[in-house]
């Protein structure tokens, strides 16, 4: 039991499909209304969003879910610059 803790314990980084980044700013409203596939898939390109790779997957790309709700922390920060 102890080595399945283990295992569960490595650090994995959850990862999400674009399709899910996409669902997540339209259910949370972060954008409206909700950024393009290209837009995203540049904002992958570029290293706005840190995903599983430099280029996509057979799954597409990948973005580590911490980095996502890192940026949409950082789009509430951008607007109190304002």
């Amino acid at each position: 039991m102890s080595e399945i803790k283990q295992t569960l314990n490595m650090g994995v980084r959850p990862k999400l499909r674009l399709g899910e980044v996409e669902r997540l700013i339209r259910k949370h409203r972060i954008i409206v209304p909700p950024l393009a596939r290209h837009t995203l898939i540049r904002m992958c390109e570029e290293g706005i969003f840190e995903t599983a790779g430099d280029r996509p997957t057979r799954l597409g790309w990948l973005v580590f879910e911490d980095s996502f709700w890192q940026w949409a922390r950082g789009m509430d920060d951008a607007e109190k610059e304002i």
